[in-house]
């Protein structure tokens, strides 16, 4: 009987912390206590699918680049997301590969560099609008909007930033060698940072584009693909609360897909914080998923995943 397969989402802080100066030993030691948590799920006996976020990550690359750009000219941000894919999945694949052997398990651990098909005819192409990398003076802006035709935006007053845009993700190219993977009973790292953006142009070839491809919307997409029984969404707090912040403020473990749908239009869930992870959660659900776990990694670090935080369930 194969296992279970549980799939797990966590952001790019979980590696490099906004209070973190960004030192290779700070993501280092943050992936040694992902790991753990990583071997707490592989011990309960589920074959697990790690996606993470690349966001800090990729915007420091961005800035190494820029100050280097005299001499040796930048990456797109195609390939970016392809460097970080690999250096965070490095990290973690060592981390994690420690981890288990401590634990005794004889689990390998793979990281698939991973990219996905997006529509080039897909809305957020005409309205590019999520920053990525340095602060830019207008006149620096201005420069390179002409000698590179990239989007710039002011930002609060803090400089221009470059916008792209976030499609959504539609196929995922390295699929069959993922769920291969899992079935061989590898430990997969796949799809970092939401992948790395690609669109097929006329004659079907794979063509890299400068966007970035939300994470949760492309962890929620895999986890439907390889049917996952669990898919894990962390974030910041042990379980979905409702009444948020209110005196009226109550935990809850377990929520049907139609509850969390209602709350979620009620407003229950803001945009800015449990709203996407919610979305998230009910998309994978829509498209035949059994459950989703929302919880923290300090949470799930140290309880057992079949009794930690909040699980949203098919009707």
């Amino acid at each position: 009987m194969s296992k279970k397969i549980a799939l797990i989402a966590i952001g790019g802080n979980a590696l490099l912390q906004e209070r973190q100066r960004g030192l290779q030993e700070e993501q280092l030691e943050s992936a040694r206590q992902t790991a753990e948590m990583f071997g707490n799920v592989i011990q309960a006996g589920y074959s697990l699918c790690v996606v993470h976020g690349n966001g800090p990550q990729v915007g420091n690359l961005l800035i190494q680049q820029e100050t280097a750009s005299t001499r040796i000219p930048p990456y797109s941000l195609d390939v970016c997301d392809a460097m970080t894919q690999g250096s965070m999945g490095y990290m973690l694949e060592r981390m994690l590969i420690n981890r288990l052997a401590f634990l005794g398990l004889a689990v390998p651990v793979t990281t698939v560099l991973t990219e996905v098909v997006v529509d080039r005819d897909d809305p957020g192409f005409l309205n590019p609008a999520k920053p990525v990398g340095p602060f830019y003076t207008r006149f620096r802006a201005e420069e390179l909007q002409k000698q590179k035709r990239w989007h710039m935006k002011e930002d609060a007053g803090r400089g221009y930033r470059k916008v792209v845009p976030s499609p959504r993700p539609l196929e995922i190219v390295q699929l069959d060698a993922i769920r291969l993977l899992l079935q061989a009973g590898h430990c997969v790292i796949a799809g970092g940072g939401g992948g790395i953006p690609v669109i097929r142009d006329s004659s079907g070839l794979l063509v890299g584009v400068e966007a970035v491809i939300d994470k949760d919307r492309l962890s929620a997409l895999l986890a439907g693909l390889l049917e996952a029984d669990t898919y894990v969404i962390l974030t910041g707090v042990p379980r979905i609360a409702l009444d948020f912040g209110k005196p009226t403020q109550r935990w809850v473990s377990r929520l049907g897909a139609a509850e969390a749908a209602r709350h979620l239009a009620e407003g229950q869930f803001p945009p800015g914080s449990m709203g996407p992870k919610v979305e998230s959660a009910l998309a994978f659900i829509r498209g035949g998923g059994r459950e989703v776990l929302i919880t923290s990694p300090e949470a799930l670090e140290k309880e057992s995943v079949e009794t930690v935080g909040t699980r949203i369930v098919r009707d």
